[in-house]
């Protein structure tokens, strides 16, 4: 029984995992788009961001964060409630994805570009990236095309995993960098700390997630699929 809890307890942990990439991406992804379209007038968490271009360091870091996530979930058996649960993924993207088109006047293609109070567009939001995040955990149960697709992309990645060790390294450590920056603009300007907390939060836990996976060599022991 109590070896059944741990292993669903990882399995939510490796979910959260991708879940907390997905936000990183999309908080950071609207920050970069903000910072073109204002470029040169607007510096995010100026004087402690030196250049606005840094923020690809996250999404470099978020990005490759998802695979070794991914992994920790798909060693382990958990079984399936009804049906897998890449099923879940599906419906809980939908009900998000509808919420925006038909509550909202945010153009879905914009969702995680522009910065927003409204309670629907953020409840959206959160849907579309939690069901994401659960089509990605159990995407080689989607298709045998698709597995066979994935298992193309490991075998590639394995021909280059020590070059994405490194590369986990280096933007794990730019990662912490623009952690420690954010955290000194908010802690300068408390009334963006509400703004701010999202992207603190992905920060914290990509930065986190990078350097234990550089330290446990993550990469490195990925292993090419076994063609049956």
């Amino acid at each position: 029984m109590a070896g059944t809890v741990f292993t669903i307890l990882k399995k939510i942990f490796s979910v959260a995992l991708i879940f907390n990439a997905l936000i990183t991406l999309s908080v950071v992804s609207g920050l970069i788009f903000s910072f073109y379209k204002s470029y040169p007038y607007w510096h995010p968490f100026a004087p402690y961001l030196l250049d606005g271009n840094l923020l690809w360091f996250a999404i470099a870091a978020a990005a490759i964060n998802i695979f070794p996530a991914a992994c920790i979930g798909r060693a382990l058996h958990t079984g399936r409630f009804l049906f897998h649960h890449y099923v879940y993924g599906f419906l809980v993207l939908l009900i998000g994805s509808l919420l925006i088109v038909f509550f909202t006047s945010m153009p879905f293609l914009y969702l995680f570009l522009y910065n927003s109070g409204d309670v629907v567009v953020n409840a959206g939001r959160f849907l579309v990236l939690a069901g994401l995040a659960l089509l990605l955990d159990d995407l080689p149960d989607v298709s045998e095309r698709i597995e066979s697709s994935l298992n193309w992309v490991k075998t590639k990645a394995c021909q280059a995993k020590r070059v994405l060790h490194v590369l986990q390294l280096v933007t794990g450590l730019g990662s912490l960098y623009l952690l420690a920056a954010v955290s000194l603009h908010t802690i300068m300007n408390p009334e963006r700390a509400f703004y701010n907390s999202f992207s603190l939060g992905g920060l914290l836990v990509t930065t986190i997630t990078s350097l234990a996976c550089v330290k446990k060599k993550m990469w490195l022991k990925i292993e090419p699929p076994v063609c049956d």
